[in-house]
């Protein structure tokens, strides 16, 4: 890997002018020098437009028009992919200043590690801090047990890989990062590296809140497609969440009440 390697950073996005100008000013504000920075739009009719076209100069490619969702979107964007490493923000959540420095410095180091990611932390629609990721590291065997731990903002991944594993399953619409991560972990090693790289925003809009339910079921997707067992921690996991739901949901309303 060459010493400034070339990262692509995708942001899918779909009216989300709210929050949109500071996830592009984040991506622009990078210590690293060598960025491919690709926007691509949903076709939306709040503004986001208007916001995009006023960095279109520090953009490498941007497009708004109808997608079959995030999923698709973010897959449309790598592959016009050119840079080495890979890494999707999504249009409501931000990067610190300095990861993409560290993290390449870190991959182009450590040529066995194909995944790095960091920490986030949780902020909200006033990008105020109010949380942490609980990111730790992982691989192959706990990912399938359902030992996740991976902030999607903070992660990024050699684009050799994504050739190999890629694209991202189009029917997830919440557990394409984890299926990703488990393509990628029978592939090559994942290392958690404990530095704050991202904000994860929550907010009353983020599928996060409306529509968490929808993860554990698309992660035992990929869990019994793998060939799991149906005795797995993944499974329990999967019933105790559940079992959990109404204080969950009762919480994170309490949060933006």
């Amino acid at each position: 890997m060459k010493s400034t390697p070339l990262v692509t950073i995708v942001t899918p996005s779909y009216n989300q002018a709210m929050y949109l100008e500071e996830t592009i000013q984040s991506v622009l504000a990078q210590t690293y020098p060598s960025i491919e920075y690709i926007i691509m739009d949903g076709g939306s009719t709040d503004g986001s437009l208007e916001i995009i076209k006023k960095y279109t100069p520090k953009l490498a490619h941007w497009v708004s028009e109808k997608d079959r969702g995030q999923t698709d979107a973010i897959n449309k964007g790598f592959a016009l992919a050119k840079g080495e490493v890979l890494a999707w923000l999504n249009s409501d959540d931000t990067f610190l200043p300095n990861a993409l420095e560290e993290a390449v410095k870190f991959l182009s180091a450590h040529p066995e590690t194909g995944l790095i990611y960091g920490d986030a932390n949780y902020i909200d629609e006033k990008s105020k801090v109010i949380g942490r990721f609980p990111a730790a590291q992982t691989d192959l065997a706990k990912l399938r047990r359902g030992y996740v731990h991976i902030p999607q903002q903070a992660s990024f991944f050699r684009k050799s890989l994504w050739d190999q594993a890629g694209p991202l399953d189009p029917e997830f619409f919440f557990a394409m990062d984890y299926d990703l991560w488990v393509r990628l972990a029978a592939l090559s090693g994942l290392k958690y590296i404990p530095r704050i790289w991202a904000n994860f925003r929550l907010h009353a809009d983020a599928k996060t809140i409306t529509a968490d339910d929808q993860c554990w079921p698309e992660m035992l997707k990929v869990h019994y497609r793998d060939g799991g067992s149906k005795l797995a921690p993944i499974v329990f996991k999967h019933y105790l969440r559940k079992l959990a739901a109404p204080l969950i949901r009762w919480r994170r309303r309490k949060l933006f009440e």
